[in-house]
């Protein structure tokens, strides 16, 4: 039998590993990351080759995608008895690799991470109305915990007039992008048909809902605002848009990017183990302007990163993944598309 159809425990631990990373979420479904084995670690590289130039021309998303993949990496670690050892932005002369992911000293698995990792699976973006909008306090409270783990700041706008702000500037950064050609051009991009197979972008069973049916704007994939007869939606569901959060940094350097994948991916993880989902409404973070109004919303002034709604549903689409030979090449200690600056 050949090594490659036996994999030495640590092969079979590396690719336990990408697994659990690629299960992150990224903008459209872009899955922006590659993986490298090094001696005792595991390499995380942003693939710049699958940057949005549109959405996220300077590559905040893309770094915070690959943040929630580390996460990930982490969370298998500690699923594994192991304490990882991170190093972010290792190498400054290769600014695409985005952390070194070492194994550590021996830890006992705690029920957080037993509960997070079992939610790996479950865990889907939401685009649409929820079921229930109704988040206890409790959870809004153990999210805050989380977050505050990572460096980051989480908070939840309860407040109506706060909530009107954000929304409008949602729908300004929304009405922005629909009536860019190029925004719409990048989403098709990702906009996948039914039966599609490839192994990314935003499935058509993820699209059921319109884009306009709740208090904030989503995503119009599939050009349906610009259609006369579906301009506007049948039915709206404003008090079903569930909780809103933002997610912010004390200072917007790219290493404080990838902290707010690896809190967010906390958020995602945590409320999925606890019946709840949820959708990004990242629109007004793309264009400076509307930023730096939604940065005035938040009590801290710090620099908002992503923008999330919170509640309970009744159905899940999962949207697809690359396979592990993609994201992980073999005998490939840099990957290509890894060596350009975010």
């Amino acid at each position: 039998m050949t090594a490659e159809r036996n994999p030495s425990p640590h092969v079979r631990a590396a690719h336990h590993l990408v697994r659990a990373a690629i299960l992150a979420p990224s903008l459209h479904n872009s899955q922006p990351w590659l993986f490298a084995c090094s001696d005792n670690a595991l390499l995380l590289y942003a693939d710049h080759r699958r940057r949005l130039p549109f959405c996220d021309p300077y590559g905040r998303q893309l770094v915070i995608s690959g943040g929630a993949a580390l996460f990930n990496l982490r969370l298998a670690m500690r699923h594994l008895g192991f304490r990882p050892v991170v190093r972010p932005f290792p190498d400054p002369a290769t600014p695409g690799l985005l952390a070194r992911v070492e194994w550590g000293a021996f830890a006992r698995v705690t029920h957080d991470v037993e509960a997070m990792h079992q939610a790996l699976r479950h865990r889907h973006t939401h685009r649409g109305p929820f079921a229930s909008a109704d988040v206890p306090p409790s959870l809004i409270e153990a999210l805050t915990r989380h977050t505050q783990v990572e460096g980051v700041q989480l908070y939840a706008l309860e407040d109506t007039a706060t909530r009107r702000r954000l929304s409008r500037l949602v729908h300004e950064a929304e009405a922005r992008e629909r009536h860019n050609p190029g925004f719409r051009a990048e989403l098709l991009d990702w906009a996948r048909p039914y039966g599609d197979a490839r192994g990314d972008g935003v499935p058509a069973a993820a699209r059921a809902f319109h884009p306009d049916c709740v208090a904030l704007a989503g995503r119009d994939f599939t050009g349906l605002t610009r259609q006369r007869d579906t301009a506007r939606p049948r039915e709206t569901w404003p008090a079903r848009t569930g909780l809103v959060i933002v997610l912010s940094t004390p200072h917007d350097t790219r290493q404080d990017w990838l902290r707010a994948g690896q809190a967010l991916q906390r958020v995602l993880l945590y409320t999925a183990g606890h019946g709840f989902a949820a959708g990004f409404h990242t629109q007004p973070l793309e264009f400076a302007d509307l930023r730096a109004l939604v940065r005035t919303l938040a009590p801290t002034g710090q620099h908002p990163q992503l923008v999330l709604r919170l509640g309970r549903i009744n159905w899940q689409v999962r949207a697809p993944r690359r396979a592990l030979s993609e994201v992980l090449p073999r005998n490939d200690l840099a990957p290509a598309g890894t060596g350009h600056a975010a």
